[in-house]
């Protein structure tokens, strides 16, 4: 089953939720910004998705710019940035099996179903 880390409020997200839905995919709809992730599942994606945890920052959120921006930060300390501002994650992020993307743009889950 596909698994989807959606925000209703970002019309990517949005797009690539009707994509998956278009296709008629059963998936697993996760809001994580009501349900946070833990850290253990945030780990587990970043290493499906085979990024740096930079690479899942949102740099142009202000919590990002206020709290974030130009500081030299750690893998760890990004990690614990996203734990404690889910905003800050990239979004939508799709999982299938052992294969993840970013959904950005939309079209880009289509490489892993």
């Amino acid at each position: 089953m596909i698994t989807i880390y959606h925000n209703n409020r970002c019309s990517k997200s949005r797009e690539c939720f009707g994509l998956l839905e278009d296709k008629k995919i059963e998936m697993e709809v996760i809001n994580y910004l009501q349900d946070p992730i833990s850290e253990e599942k945030l780990r587990e994606i970043i290493t499906l998705l085979g990024i740096a945890p930079i690479i899942l920052v949102r740099k142009n959120e202000a919590i990002w710019k206020e709290n974030f921006k130009g500081k030299n930060m750690s893998d760890e300390d990004v990690i614990k940035a996203m734990l404690k501002y889910p905003k800050l994650m990239e979004r939508p992020i799709v999982i299938n099996g052992k294969k993840a993307v970013i959904g950005r743009p939309p079209v880009k889950v289509l490489e892993i179903l």
